[in-house]
């Protein structure tokens, strides 16, 4: 029960209770004052549905690009693990042991550098390509425990691919939606629910009192609940909504064995 509040004060926030305040309040003048208009629906869809929606598909399909690219790293480095296991004869526990340390401080890195601020990610990016540095050093290590050229040469790729899955994620963290629809879509969810008070104040002329302002209400609620939605797939490292994307490199580590 408590995860469903959770969830749903997720999509109702303080920002949904200001913008349905002001549309009552809009309501509530235009009825006092006899304001009343019949504007077009409409332009609710164009100015404010139809661009939200597309925002939250496009965070939405972001979104699932990280997480294959992040399955295309783990799955990588457990092939690196493997080739370790498998590929040497008779493999000294130490080496098992240091590739689980490179491997989940590349993991904990990744999960740093995606939890901050965009404005720290030049700063925190480095320590993931410092772990990238370590993994490529090891694996030229392995080559003097007896790993042959030719298997020395795919781990290098299982270590490229990691970093073109990192990279992929970085952009995907670094480049959202862009600034100038977000900030369209935040001035019309204020303002629309406020001109549109004399339409309210026609529509609902016949309506029972108290129920004249079921109307403005649910708009509002509505209206911002799809940009609370669209917030909160934004950024899926964040780790504020419901649907982020959880890096846990100790769970990875324990489960290699």
């Amino acid at each position: 029960m408590w995860r469903l509040f959770k969830r749903v004060f997720l999509i109702i926030n303080w920002k949904t209770f200001v913008i349905t305040s002001l549309a009552i309040a809009s309501t509530s003048i235009c009825l006092h004052f006899e304001i009343k208009a019949d504007f077009p629906l409409t332009l609710i869809g164009t100015a404010i549905v139809f661009p939200i929606v597309f925002s939250i598909g496009g965070a939405y399909k972001r979104r699932e690009v990280a997480l294959d690219e992040y399955g295309s790293i783990k799955a990588h480095g457990r092939s690196l693990y493997f080739a370790v296991s498998h590929w040497l004869e008779n493999p000294p526990e130490e080496l098992k042991t240091e590739l689980k340390i490179h491997l989940g401080g590349l993991l904990s890195s990744c999960k740093e550098i995606f939890t901050q601020p965009v404005s720290d990610l030049e700063k925190n990016e480095k320590e993931v390509y410092h772990s990238f540095n370590k993994l490529s050093q090891f694996i030229k290590t392995m080559r003097t425990h007896g790993l042959p050229s030719g298997e020395a040469s795919r781990s290098n790729q299982f270590l490229s691919k990691m970093m073109i899955s990192f990279e992929r994620i970085k952009h995907i963290y670094q480049y959202r939606t862009p600034r100038t629809l977000r900030t369209y879509s935040d001035i019309f969810i204020v303002i629309l629910p406020i001109i549109y008070g004399p339409h309210f104040a026609e529509s609902v002329s016949s309506y029972s009192y108290g129920l004249q302002f079921a109307v403005p209400v649910l708009f509002s609620v509505i209206l911002v609940a799809l940009d609370n939605i669209q917030s909160h797939l934004e950024n899926p490292f964040d780790q504020q909504g419901e649907d982020d994307v959880y890096i846990n490199a100790d769970k990875f580590i324990r489960n290699l064995d």
